[in-house]
């Protein structure tokens, strides 16, 4: 099972996003969505699963719902823009990832059994920070989470 993770594209949808995320399962977009083109250029790779960001406020997003749960591989999913508005006890859910998205810094933690996946920006560049999406692999041996620099001419995983 590869699952695609994106956030915070803020409209703009790279076409080394779209490369990179085609042999994807299904995908997974952690908000700051920007347009509903978004999500149908998405779409036109693997059924998308998608949360609203602080940003995503016009009426295309307002049946987006702020959080969801994602059942994929065997795995359960629990999907949020702002990590710091998370207000359930996961491992207690049976939660074994958490998608999020907000700070456009990618960012992967283990903590107690769960991990904590933040795909970056596949926005514009902001700062000095990467443009990069991210991709979860879920197979007998386990979880494996990378992302992908979508700055460089070649997709290339930075881990």
């Amino acid at each position: 099972m590869i699952i695609g993770v994106i956030s915070d594209t803020h409209g703009r949808m790279h076409d080394k996003a779209i490369r990179a995320l085609k042999d994807s399962d299904i995908i997974i977009h952690a908000g700051d969505i920007g347009s509903s083109q978004i999500l149908e250029e998405l779409r036109k790779i693997a059924p998308v699963y998608a949360v609203k960001g602080n940003n995503d406020r016009d009426r295309w997003a307002w049946e987006l719902p702020l959080t969801q749960a994602v059942e994929a591989g065997g795995r359960l999913i629990y999907v949020i823009h702002q990590l710091d508005m998370l207000d359930l006890d996961v491992r207690a859910a049976g939660i074994d990832i958490v998608i999020y998205g907000h700070s456009h810094v990618p960012g992967k933690e283990e903590r107690n059994g769960v991990l904590y996946f933040n795909p970056g920006s596949a926005g514009p560049r902001r700062f000095s920070l990467p443009v990069c999406a991210g991709k979860i692999e879920i197979d007998d041996d386990g979880l494996k989470a990378f992302w992908i620099d979508l700055n460089s001419f070649m997709l290339r995983r930075i881990d």
